[in-house]
């Protein structure tokens, strides 16, 4: 195991995969030598050549359009959108073709497509450079929704997607780039539709995504001393969603907390509520509980924006309150 940033994980599963098989492709903004808006392409030019990856116009429509077009004629297409708020530019080419070619052919046409974009706030990149969207995406049938919360997880996970034959929505954040985890050194996948339980606890199910499993995990150990026990279970993929590992939790600990960043109409904790209720309402002793950012755009003032998303603070208070504890 050697430990290294989230950006670097993500960069080595880049340059194993292209390793493994030619037909991987890379292509977005400034990818060459700059390695992408926030590096995690940087070197692989030396070593790959021009004719694996490419540097793009300023078009999310030609990026993903040509990324869709390259998929369905026999090349493993990894795309870079600088940040997920440009990908609503190319929501036809995301949506209504790669999500639905090889349902449309009858499986004759495959579409090994990943979106790599860039989301979520913590930087003060201002409203239009802090979104959330997973959401708009798990709606979508035909598309995968990854959301890796570690090194270890993002490098597993961008493997299988790159060798996945459907179009993957991957999903990195801006403040996880520079925390560091451990990484096996050999070749490793792992799985979609299979969640990990990041710590073990027997009063609360704190489901969790993203950065705020991080910030998940800090506020359990807050708990501990308070003598709560908290259970984290990180999804990693929200399409597939693993019920099975989520509900088992509820069942055994018989209260759940959701902890997104995206908004909270219509979020993905709204979803996941839901199958709770379907699925585990019996062994609730307490109402489900969702901690998201406010209902509003994300400010650029750092104070504001700070106020807005969810806290260490509010995951606490929320695990309090499905505990009755005042």
């Amino acid at each position: 195991m050697t430990v290294i940033k989230y950006s670097q994980a993500i960069r080595d599963a880049i340059a194993e995969e292209m390793r493994i098989d030619q037909n991987v492709f890379v292509m977005g903004q400034d990818v060459e030598t700059m390695g992408g808006v926030f590096g995690c392409t940087k070197g692989i030019l030396e070593e790959f050549g021009h004719d694996r990856i490419r540097n793009t116009p300023i078009s999310e429509a030609v990026i993903i359009g040509a990324g869709v077009g390259g998929a369905l004629t026999g090349t493993r297409m990894l795309v870079e959108m600088q940040y997920v708020d440009f990908i609503l530019h190319a929501m036809d080419q995301t949506i209504n073709q790669a999500a639905k070619v090889r349902y449309m052919t009858g499986g004759k046409a495959t579409v090994p497509l990943i979106i790599r974009a860039q989301q979520g706030s913590g930087r003060g990149n201002g409203a239009q450079h802090s979104q959330n969207l997973e959401a708009l995406f798990c709606h979508m049938p035909g598309l995968k929704v990854v959301m890796p919360s570690t090194p270890y997880d993002a490098k597993g996970l961008l493997k299988t997607a790159v060798r996945d034959n459907n179009p993957v929505l991957f999903f990195e954040h801006k403040v996880l780039y520079n925390t560091k985890g451990e990484v096996p050194d050999t070749d490793y996948t792992i799985p979609f539709g299979k969640a990990d339980i990041k710590r073990s606890g027997k009063d609360v199910t704190v489901i969790a995504t993203s950065w705020m499993v991080l910030k998940a995990l800090e506020a359990a150990e807050i708990l501990e001393k308070q003598g709560i026990d908290a259970e984290i279970i990180d999804p990693r993929t929200l399409v597939p969603l693993d019920k099975e590992t989520i509900i088992n939790s509820v069942k055994k600990t018989g209260r759940a907390v959701i902890v997104h960043e995206a908004h909270e109409v219509c979020g993905i904790g709204a979803e996941i509520a839901f199958i709770i209720m379907e699925l585990a309402i019996d062994w609730l002793d307490a109402p489900v509980k969702r901690v998201t950012s406010a209902q509003a755009p994300i400010p650029y003032s750092s104070k504001l924006e700070k106020l807005t998303i969810p806290s260490v603070d509010r995951i606490i208070d929320a695990v309090k309150e499905v505990m009755y504890i005042k």
